[in-house]
């Protein structure tokens, strides 16, 4: 007898306000025990130390994570000059001093030179593979090895205070693969001092942003008072930018057991319909109003890519 799976089959995403000090994967933890939900996930890791915008997905929205990450994001960040730290942000131990702070003036023009696509080498201490092995996983063993570097993309970097000569308070929006304990540590660097990473908040992950966000604490104590459910958001929360594809019934049933829909058994008549056809893009079926299957459309079909079962 096949074993039943635990929890309940609860979907949508939910975005939480994670607190510092607490791991990704704590936050996921509570959430999925507090939904009783089979399955639960994240879109991107915060470090515990960083506080801000958690994207969780639970059930079928699990399928949708890989677009959410996918989105740009957005980080308010505080730059402490002339430490340098092992893990580059306020947890790692002193490696490095220097006496020189950059002013204002030097700060903003030096910001230009980190905005756009630019290499980026990831911290010693992160989630890296390199040789099969976490970085961070080495760099505790006493084998720390610097990851290469990597091109990510900075849409925009802005200084928007600057409290003391010690810090510097700066909003970036960026890509996937952006490291913003990296960013600190090279502004530093470029302006000829070392640098760390002292407060960090991400504030918005593709669609999902802080003005949508509850702590976790606020969840639980909220009881029965509020279903959880309440603060779910649609499972296709995550694909605002993928376009829609509407489909009859019978073709949702054709993708649902792994079958290709052509493009002349839509029935559109017109390919204007669709805009421009490119093969390799993906499009989220629709049919009776409900998100059917992701959608690759390739030499003429769309071929079905994660079916969602809502």
């Amino acid at each position: 007898m096949a074993r039943r799976r635990r929890g309940r089959p609860v979907h949508g995403w939910l975005v939480v306000d994670k607190p510092a000090g607490m791991s990704s994967a704590h936050a996921v933890a509570r959430i999925r025990r507090l939904f009783d939900a089979e399955k639960a996930g994240h879109a991107g890791t915060l470090d515990p130390l960083a506080t801000g915008v958690l994207p969780i997905a639970l059930g079928e929205a699990t399928k949708t994570v890989a677009y959410a990450m996918d989105g740009r994001k957005t980080y308010r960040f505080t730059v402490r000059f002339g430490v340098a730290t092992a893990t580059d942000d306020a947890e790692g131990a002193v490696v490095a001093t220097a006496a020189f702070r950059p002013d204002t003036a030097a700060i903003r023009a030096a910001l230009p030179a980190f905005t756009g696509t630019i290499l980026q080498a990831p911290p010693a201490y992160s989630a890296i593979r390199i040789e099969g092995a976490r970085a961070y996983a080495l760099a505790r063993a006493a084998r720390p090895v610097v990851p290469a570097a990597r091109p990510v993309t900075i849409e925009s970097l802005a200084l928007v205070d600057r409290p003391d000569p010690d810090h510097a308070t700066l909003i970036v929006r960026c890509g996937k693969g952006t490291y913003v304990r990296s960013l600190a540590r090279d502004l530093g660097h470029h302006l000829g001092t070392v640098a760390h990473v002292a407060a960090l908040r991400r504030t918005a992950v593709g669609p999902f942003t802080e003005a949508g966000a509850i702590s976790v604490d606020k969840l639980e104590a909220l009881g029965h008072s509020v279903p959880p459910v309440a603060y779910l958001a649609p499972v296709t929360t995550a694909l605002d930018d993928i376009p829609a594809l509407a489909l009859t019934a019978a073709q949702a049933a054709q993708l649902k057991h792994g079958q290709a829909v052509r493009v002349t058994e839509t029935g559109s008549g017109s390919l204007a319909e669709f805009g421009r056809l490119e093969d390799g893009r993906v499009w989220c079926a629709h049919a009776d109003g409900r998100p059917i299957a992701l959608v690759r459309y390739q030499g003429g079909a769309f071929r079905p890519v994660r079916v969602l079962n809502l």
